[in-house]
């Protein structure tokens, strides 16, 4: 596998700023994965995604140092275990409801475990730790409520915002585009880091374009043309899951780049039959 690399000038770290307004992301170091609060015109703000085991009190710590209320949801790109476990302690803490899309539900809602891992997805540590990882079934179904699941459809939670439907790397897997500004929160649809590097992935974290994580993709050549439509919207800005947001004039091309180039820089040798 390889990697589209980023301008060193196109990135923006993760720290105490907006790195899009009204968009703040906590990343995770530990797990290498990032929550990211939206702020909205009339003063409310929404929790994307929910990180790791035990990380609901840092997350806590940091919606209260920088928003000072409760949000008005959390909202899940998709139900990996790095991105929902701590959604029904902040559920409970805030009283609000988690939003994900109806095809995520039966893996929210303590129906069905996600596949097993490709444990020789190759490119690092990352695979071979996999199979230890949680696949679930959660059970989130008391706070549960279902995202639109029409593809550019508003979403009355996010004002201004797109649900975009990016099925591959989950069968219900979203991102999320403010058109106003062409900022895209591409939650795992592709990584500015490479997740199966775990050294590279959670200290280094060179801004790189790559696909999504691939010992947990689920449809390759589902995610490829999800790529392929998230590269279409021209995005200025790009905050995703895995890795530091980017932005700039080079962001688009090195999106396009990756979608042209996808089998090869993405998909592990031992699925490219799968992507056919």
């Amino acid at each position: 596998m390889d990697q589209v690399e980023v301008p060193e000038s196109q990135v923006v770290p993760i720290d105490d700023l907006d790195v899009a307004t009204g968009v703040r992301v906590l990343g995770l170091r530990i797990a290498f994965v990032n929550v990211f609060g939206v702020i909205h015109p009339d003063g409310t703000w929404t929790l994307i995604d929910a990180g790791i085991p035990f990380s609901a009190s840092y997350i806590l710590r940091w919606a209260d140092r920088h928003f000072h209320r409760a949000p008005n949801a959390i909202v899940l790109t998709h139900g990996h275990f790095d991105h929902v476990s701590a959604a029904g302690e902040l559920a409970e803490h805030w009283s609000v409801p988690v939003y994900a899309h109806p095809l995520e539900f039966p893996y929210l809602t303590g129906e069905k475990e996600y596949p097993k891992p490709n444990a020789g997805a190759g490119g690092g540590a990352m695979p071979l730790m996999a199979p230890m990882f949680p696949r679930g079934p959660v059970d989130l179904r008391r706070w549960l409520k279902e995202i639109p699941s029409g593809d550019g459809e508003p979403f009355e939670v996010m004002p201004g915002w797109e649900v975009l439907l990016t099925p591959g790397h989950t069968p219900g897997h979203v991102s999320f585009f403010r058109r106003s500004d062409r900022t895209l929160l591409v939650g795992d649809a592709f990584c500015t880091t490479k997740p199966e590097a775990f050294f590279e992935a959670a200290v280094a974290q060179h801004a790189e374009l790559h696909g999504p994580p691939a010992y947990f993709t689920w449809d390759w050549a589902k995610a490829r043309a999800s790529v392929e439509t998230l590269a279409g919207l021209d995005p200025k800005v790009v905050i995703p899951g895995h890795g530091k947001p980017v932005a700039g004039a080079e962001v688009a091309a090195a999106l396009h780049k990756l979608a042209q180039n996808f089998d090869r820089i993405a998909v592990p040798d031992n699925r490219k039959s799968d992507a056919a």
